[in-house]
Formats: structure tokens, C-alpha cells, sequence
């Protein structure tokens, strides 16, 4: 058995470390995106039919009440996931201006 000429050769190379760390947290991400995707295409769904449903009752495709509950909702869900709040609000704002502008096309 042949041993180390110095500690340091016993050591893994801190860049093959670091490249297998990067690789996990990459694989990471990209399970979490796909999560994302499926999970907005779900929510969709649901909005979709929620217009349809609006539509077919003569209901206006904004309900700013329900909007302004979303958004306390989830500012408080980031601050429990230590999200920052501000972006929160922006992504759920930009989900909502697209539902709105999905419900309106149901309306014409």
C-alpha cells in the first residue's frame, strides 16, 4: 500500500469538489424548475376554468378584493419561506395580470 507523500495528496481536489457541489445544486434547480412549470401549469388550469365560470355568469374578469387577499396571502407565505416579500408580490402581480388577461379573452 503506497501512502501519501503529504497530507495535502490526501485530499480531494478542492476544484473536482467544487465541481461536483455545482453539479448537485444545478440538478437541484433544474428539478425545482421543473416543479415550477408543472405546478403553474396546473394553477392554469384551475384559473382557466375559474374564467369560464365568470363568463358564462357575467361576472367581471378582476376581482381586486380576492387579488389584494392572494397578495397578503402569499407576502406572508414568503416571510415564512424567507422570500424576499417584494419579489413575491411582483411574481404573483405578473400571474395575476395574465389570468386577468386570459378571463377577459373568456368574456368576448
Amino acid at each position: 500500500m503506497t501512502r501519501p507523500d503529504s497530507v495535502h495528496d490526501a485530499l480531494p481536489d478542492p476544484s473536482s469538489r467544487a465541481a461536483a457541489l455545482l453539479r448537485e445544486h444545478r440538478e437541484s434547480i433544474d428539478r425545482l424548475d421543473a416543479i415550477l412549470v408543472f405546478t403553474l401549469a396546473e394553477r392554469f388550469k384551475h384559473t382557466q376554468a375559474v374564467g369560464r365560470l365568470k363568463a358564462a355568469h357575467g361576472l367581471p374578469p378582476s376581482d381586486p378584493a380576492r387579488e389584494a387577499q392572494q397578495i397578503a396571502r402569499l407576502t406572508e407565505l414568503s416571510r415564512q419561506a424567507d422570500l424576499d416579500p417584494a419579489f413575491a408580490q411582483k411574481f404573483l402581480a405578473f400571474v395575476i395580470q395574465e389570468v386577468i388577461k386570459h378571463h377577459e379573452q373568456h368574456q368576448s
